[in-house]
């Protein structure tokens, strides 16, 4: 028979015991409060698959575990971070990052863009590659230019808007053949205004745009605002997931601490128009599913090497637009997936500032496993 003097050492033999703050025995049914080590998401789910395997193997499986795992009180250190101010009227920042260049992030962020926009939600969209901003060209707009508004006697930039997401860019305010040849700091200051002085409005979701790599333009971001969570964009190949690891440990820093939502495999393999049932995988097969079950985090989608996608961006209209095809259903599944992943990260992390989403557009918390 199971008592309550087995369990505590058990809880003592497998180390735990100082994770656990209450405990009760009812038949076969064993429930346990506990405290994580760490609020991130995966390590939770490492310790509940953890604890119900160690109880499985130690008293069978008919014992029922029934766990409540909550998250530890922030440290010092992680109190003492600035994170930036929240923006009136924006619920969610989500940074779209890649550990290297010519991964297909900026393609990728306006396709996202424009699905979340189709899904209902109010979205914006930042570019923050100062050095190679990209979104007025795929989102053809070219050559317009923000005006000036008054919002409570302030003049604010009202960002430019096509397809529903409203966008801002400092390919914007330079001439298409004219390069930005700024230090850090001037870029940083830019990108600052960008976000500050710009009248957004309401927004569920504002996505931003990063540069590849890690560098000033990511920490003014993180510095300047409170970021709810990072995607994450690679290819399958070995040389690209290598710089991926170095992307994702950058926001799982102790002095960052960003929740990582997921991974985006882009370019997952070549779909030829007259096959569409085929699949080339010529950079590899499944590198970033590897990754992330390595990492504890999720896969969002798979986005395929298609000719449309590349020729939709280059007359700036995103792909995601074209109804009815399977582009548009795989870039609609992916976005939902990290709604779903946000919805989570929401409930089970402390909020950089106060976060929610406002409307779930079909979309509902992913089911425990």
């Amino acid at each position: 028979m199971l008592t309550k003097e087995k369990v505590q050492d058990f809880l003592k033999e497998i180390e735990v015991d100082d994770l656990v703050s209450n405990f009760q025995i009812m038949g076969n049914d064993v429930y346990i409060d506990m405290t994580a080590h760490s609020p991130a998401m995966h390590e939770k789910k490492k310790l509940e698959a953890a604890m119900k395997q160690a109880f499985a193997s130690e008293f069978g499986e008919d014992i029922n575990l029934k766990l409540k795992i909550v998250s530890p009180e922030p440290s010092e250190i992680q109190q003492s971070q600035i994170k930036g101010k929240q923006i009136a009227g924006i619920q969610n920042i989500i940074a779209i990052a890649s550990g290297k260049g010519g991964v297909g992030k900026s393609t990728v962020a306006a396709n996202m863009a424009v699905t979340l926009a189709k899904m209902g939600f109010k979205v914006g969209l930042l570019d923050a590659d100062i050095y190679g901003p990209s979104v007025p060209t795929m989102f053809d707009t070219e050559g317009e230019k923000p005006i000036s508004v008054e919002v409570n006697g302030k003049s604010m930039m009202k960002p430019v808007e096509n397809y529903g997401v409203k966008m801002l860019s400092i390919g914007y305010f330079s001439g298409a053949n004219q390069a930005v040849v700024w230090r850090g700091p001037m870029a940083s200051k830019a990108l600052n205004q960008m976000i500050r002085d710009a009248a957004w409005g309401e927004l569920d979701f504002l996505l931003i745009d990063l540069p590849p790599g890690t560098g000033d333009i990511h920490l003014s971001i993180i510095q300047e605002v409170p970021v709810t969570g990072a995607v994450i964009v690679s290819t399958p190949q070995h040389v690209a997931l290598a710089d991926v690891r170095k992307g994702i440990a950058m926001f799982q820093m102790e002095s960052i601490n960003i929740p990582v939502l997921g991974l985006i495999e882009n370019m997952a393999y070549f779909t030829p128009a007259e096959l569409p049932d085929n699949k080339y995988y010529i950079f590899g097969q499944q590198g970033a599913q590897y990754l992330a079950g390595d990492l504890g985090i999720p896969v969002l989608g798979e986005i395929p090497l298609i000719q449309s996608i590349r020729e939709a961006g280059d007359v700036g209209r995103p792909a995601a637009l074209q109804e009815g095809s399977k582009i548009a259903e795989i870039y609609t599944e992916t976005a939902r997936n990290m709604v779903e992943s946000l919805v989570e990260r929401n409930k089970n992390l402390p909020p950089t500032e106060a976060v929610k989403i406002t409307t779930m557009a079909g979309c509902s918390p992913k089911a425990k496993k």
